[in-house]
């Protein structure tokens, strides 16, 4: 009987835990989603962080890519010497 009384009571609290999580949710769902300034901004980083990657990975690429040319222009003008 103890057992019993013990299980409702946590299903209870359990219970109670869940609405309010439930409430709060969907609270700041709403607050969220209709927030115009918040979805603008969220359009906008999805919008611009690709672009950033892409441009961070093409620059990389191209520094890298004028090294080797500067390389091997240099081994071009300073040959090694056969000893």
């Amino acid at each position: 009987m103890m057992n019993f009384i013990v299980y409702k009571m946590h299903y209870q609290l359990l219970l109670i835990n869940n609405t309010y999580f439930l409430l709060i949710k969907s609270t700041l769902l709403n607050m969220t989603i209709n927030n115009p300034i918040f979805i603008f901004s969220v359009i906008t980083v999805i919008w611009f962080i690709p672009g950033i990657i892409v441009r961070r990975f093409r620059e990389s690429k191209r520094i890298k890519t004028k090294e080797k040319i500067q390389s091997d222009a240099i081994k071009k003008l300073y040959p090694k010497s056969k000893d």
